[in-house]
């Protein structure tokens, strides 16, 4: 359910640049803890140090550990990494030797960058003092709420082609016919007919209309009412019900640890939106034409606070 919830959210949002390394890897969430920037060094190149923290940062980029995890030198990726970073810090040093960072070209795409991690900055210092262990345990255990709300249910399942041949298995259900017998002798699932229809245990709240309002509807033990779907007509006999076990709190939480951060993006991105000056550049003329960002609208009381405050 939270997974769900959680895509959907996310769905709406357009901020892979945002979030983007310099090669189009997404940014993973930042752990709720200010980002070290220097420290243990791992290697010199040309008496240039690459910090410990700088792998720390590029594994977690690729997805080798977790956001906050130690990326230790006995890691299977170690050396990879590592590697990876010298070769680019080399290609960077020669660069700057040929004066490439002078070139016309280098200039917009050396701003794109610094736009970028400056972004990423602003996200890692909201994180930090706003995802924080008291809202990671108050989401989880809204979450385990919720989740326990949503039993999973075993069903078995007849389906027929025609409605005719739906009204003569409930006619014979009706007569004392055993269920399972039914479903072997007039079901077209073959996937569930050999098992006299059952289909196991089942979350309700991930099937289609109008299976899952059906099951709903339908007590432990008791055979629903012939009802209509795309594949056919079905009758469906409720066998158990049962609470699923919740996600313990690790497991969840790179998960809440996301969503928290999206909706401080949300809400940062949302408020800055209401006072900026957006306008759309005359493609003949170059000049500023429309007007799309700016609103009326005073900013919420603590912005400016929360823009400035380090």
């Amino acid at each position: 359910m939270f997974g769900q919830v959680f895509w959907r959210f996310c769905g709406a949002w357009v901020l892979s640049c945002l979030l983007a390394g310099a090669c189009s890897r997404s940014l993973p969430v930042p752990e709720p803890a200010t980002v070290q920037v220097e420290g243990e060094v791992a290697v010199f190149v040309n008496s240039e140090p690459i910090y410990v923290a700088d792998l720390e940062l590029e594994a977690t980029t690729q997805g080798h550990i977790l956001p906050g995890e130690p990326f230790e030198r006995d890691h299977l990726e170690y050396e990879t990494v590592l590697n990876q970073l010298i070769d680019q810090r080399l290609l960077a040093q020669e660069s700057l030797r040929r004066g490439l960072d002078k070139e016309p070209i280098a200039t917009p795409r050396l701003k794109a960058a610094r736009e970028r991690i400056l972004s990423n900055l602003l996200i890692e210092a909201l994180v930090a003092r706003n995802v924080s262990e008291e809202a990671i345990q108050k989401m989880y255990t809204e979450q385990v709420r919720l989740q326990q709300l949503d039993d999973e249910v075993r069903i078995s399942l007849i389906t027929v082609a025609d409605k005719v041949a739906g009204e003569q298995v409930v006619a014979e259900l009706s007569e004392g016919a055993e269920f399972s017998a039914t479903a072997f002798k007039y079901s077209i699932d073959a996937s569930s007919r050999i098992d006299g229809g059952d289909l196991g245990y089942i979350g309700p709240a991930e099937q289609p209309e109008p299976f899952a309002s059906t099951i709903a509807n339908t007590g432990v033990g008791d055979v629903s009412a012939l009802f209509e779907s795309e594949a056919g007509w079905h009758i469906l006999k409720v066998e158990d019900r049962r609470q699923r076990a919740p996600k313990t709190l690790e497991e969840m939480r790179p998960e809440i640890v996301t969503f928290l951060t999206y909706s401080q993006i949300n809400d940062i991105l949302g408020r800055m939106r209401q006072t900026a000056d957006i306008e759309t550049a005359d493609p003949d003329t170059g000049e500023a034409q429309v007007q799309t960002g700016h609103s009326e609208l005073d900013p919420e009381p603590g912005i400016e606070a929360e823009l400035d405050t380090p």
